[in-house]
């Protein structure tokens, strides 16, 4: 289980939670869950998430493992150029 942070629109599409446990083993079966749990989510999930690990950003790596005590955030695309 790992506590996953919700950021901006993120939070209010999973019903204004911001903090979420999560039973994932990688990022990909976060996403999974999280588009389960909170239907709302699924279209933000498309456009594209990062996922923060640590400190560490991940955008495409959706099999990186999500250790157990690790400080995790999502962060929905900004839209700009």
């Amino acid at each position: 289980m790992v506590a996953v942070t919700l950021w901006g629109s993120l939070s209010a599409a999973a019903g204004g939670a911001r903090t979420i446990e999560v039973e994932a083993a990688d990022i990909r079966a976060l996403f999974r869950v999280l588009a389960q749990r909170y239907p709302g989510t699924a279209p933000l999930i498309a456009r594209g998430i990062a996922v923060s690990i640590d400190g560490v950003l991940y955008r495409d790596t959706w099999s990186k493992d999500l250790p157990a005590g690790a400080e995790i955030f999502l962060l929905p695309r900004i839209a700009g150029g």
